[in-house]
């Protein structure tokens, strides 16, 4: 276990009334800001996660309800930084942070939405609309039926009053015709 050394510091100011907290805080945060950094710099690997580590340990001195009770204030924000790592390891072993790809090495698609992938969208949408109202109406409401509606083809024949044979001559004819309609 390791302990702090007992040093000829300043002595701890007493528990500040609730006004001061945020004094206090300030104090805390100028005495301890850069021995922190200097403490996680030199245990932390990825320098990015620093200032987040520092500031974690403000918070949970400022949840603190007081300090009268510390007789080596420096041992216990030190004390208090490294649960902080401890906390940190943990977290990262519970959630397998060494088995995630970096998002830099990711091929994630863009965001894609420039005016001409818009205008080819609805242009390929207009195209496609336009075959589907080329289709004799017969044809058209099989195809309706089966790819928007998600009818089944015997489903289809039965409410249409055709046989299924026909049904599949109707969507053939549809997706033949659609695809040259897009094919322009």
């Amino acid at each position: 276990m390791f302990r702090w050394r007992k040093q000829a510091a300043a002595p701890v100011p007493a528990a500040p009334p609730a006004a001061d907290s945020v004094e206090f805080l300030v104090h805390l945060d100028r005495r301890y800001r850069r021995p922190l950094t200097s403490y996680f710099e030199k245990r932390i690997r990825e320098s990015y996660d620093i200032d987040d580590l520092v500031q974690e340990v403000f918070i949970r001195l400022a949840h603190r309800p007081n300090f009268e009770n510390i007789e080596y204030l420096e041992g216990y924000v030190f004390q208090v930084a490294a649960n902080v790592i401890r906390d940190r390891v943990r977290r990262r072993a519970v959630r397998h942070a060494s088995d995630h790809d970096p998002l830099e090495n990711c091929e994630l698609p863009t965001n894609d939405f420039s005016p001409e992938r818009v205008l080819q969208g609805r242009q390929l949408l207009d195209r496609a609309l336009g075959s589907l109202l080329e289709l004799p109406a017969r044809t058209r409401h099989v195809f309706v039926l089966r790819l928007y509606e998600g009818m089944k083809q015997e489903e289809i024949a039965a409410s249409l009053q055709i046989s299924v044979e026909t049904v599949r001559f109707h969507l053939r004819r549809a997706k033949e015709h659609m695809a040259r309609g897009l094919e322009k």
